[in-house]
């Protein structure tokens, strides 16, 4: 029965395969088509009508329609600024008013009393007041800085300014100054080692060290961006493996906030500086990586992210492009660029057991500027 079946199916086919056809056979098409590339092909269509006047905010309308078209798109290469050599920081004042004792109420779990934090680059600026902010709160401070003669001036000033705001008081916070070139492992190692043999521990690290430099992308000297990345990304990360690595000895818990910037996740207008805004955004994610690693030895690792702050360093720069200003602020929802001492509660509640459930988080600080 089943030969029956294919003896059929084979004589099917093979009627099939002579049934003379019932139409006429088209021609052959060569198996190699003709590319033609003359200027004709090349030109471009002509664009599609407007429908109404409002197309022309669209992708419909033509280069030029509107004249808001590409104006924050753009980075503008005149724009330069360069880091200026150590000695040639503006020096900066601890925040007047902002410590002392007071008698307002707040949770406990805001104190850091009893604890020694680092931090780094905290002889100027952004650090300087952080550093403050730890003090405040009652903890002993190391600051880490590259010229150790301004950090030891400014952490004698923070003592005395403790003092003065605390007439009486039975306890000032310990204060200390250390060299380090944070892009250094050798160097960080052994400013670690003299911190602890100080202050007996490490509970809290602030990576502070950092700058900014503006070039166009194609004119940055490679020496100068392999320099901002030392400080930025690889100083943050030698310290706090250093850091993690203490407090895992030590077996004891410990917060780590690293200082980024806005720049990690969006892209400054007018001025280019494309290997700075990689470099925060390394270091915003480096927090993210480490806070997940880190979490089986009770290590809270965060982020913050500043926007523009009027530091006297971004003085220095606006004196040079007074325009600046009004740029900078007119894409802040806010309208107004934020003070160091705005950092003063976000680096206190993260390094605060009040953080106790955060690790992991990045907190802008920048006026609403990367929401909008």
């Amino acid at each position: 029965m089943f030969r029956s079946a294919l003896l059929r199916q084979v004589s099917r086919a093979s009627t099939t395969a002579i049934r003379p056809p019932t139409f006429s056979a088209a021609p052959i098409a060569p198996a190699i088509r003709s590319f033609t590339t003359s200027l004709r092909t090349l030109e471009k269509e002509d664009p599609t009508p407007l429908e109404d006047e409002h197309d022309r905010y669209s992708t419909a309308g033509q280069p030029g329609d509107t004249e808001h078209e590409g104006r924050h798109s753009r980075t503008d290469k005149t724009y330069r600024f360069e880091q200026p050599e150590e000695h040639e920081l503006p020096q900066s004042k601890p925040v007047q008013g902002r410590g002392g004792m007071h008698f307002k109420r707040t949770l406990a779990s805001f104190t850091l009393q009893d604890r020694v934090g680092v931090v780094t680059g905290g002889a100027r600026g952004l650090g300087l007041v952080m550093s403050q902010a730890l003090i405040v709160s009652g903890s002993d401070v190391a600051i880490v800085d590259l010229n150790k003669e301004e950090a030891q001036r400014q952490a004698e000033e923070l003592m005395r300014h403790f003092r003065d705001e605390n007439p009486g008081g039975d306890k000032c916070p310990l204060v200390t100054a250390h060299y380090a070139d944070v892009s250094k492992p050798d160097s960080v190692n052994a400013a670690l080692a003299e911190i602890i043999e100080q202050h007996g521990k490490i509970d809290n690290l602030v990576t502070s060290a950092g700058f900014c430099e503006n070039f166009d992308a194609i004119s940055y000297p490679h020496d100068r961006m392999q320099k901002l990345w030392g400080v930025n990304v690889d100083g943050t990360y030698l310290f706090a493996i250093g850091v993690a690595k203490h407090l895992m000895e030590r077996k004891a818990p410990g917060s780590i906030v690293m200082i980024g910037s806005m720049s990690g996740s969006i892209v400054n207008v007018p001025q280019p500086q494309a290997p700075y805004n990689a470099s925060k955004a390394a270091v915003r994610h480096l927090a993210s990586s480490l806070a997940v690693e880190w979490a089986h030895a009770g290590i809270r690792v965060n982020c913050i992210s500043p926007g523009y702050m009027l530091t006297a360093l971004t003085k220095k720069i606006l004196d040079e492009n007074p325009e600046l200003a009004q740029k900078w602020t007119s894409l802040i929802p806010q309208g107004k660029m934020g003070r160091p001492e705005d950092l003063m509660g976000a680096v206190t509640f993260l390094l605060s057991d009040a953080a106790g459930y955060v690790t992991g988080t990045d907190l802008r600080v920048d006026g609403g500027y990367t929401i909008t």
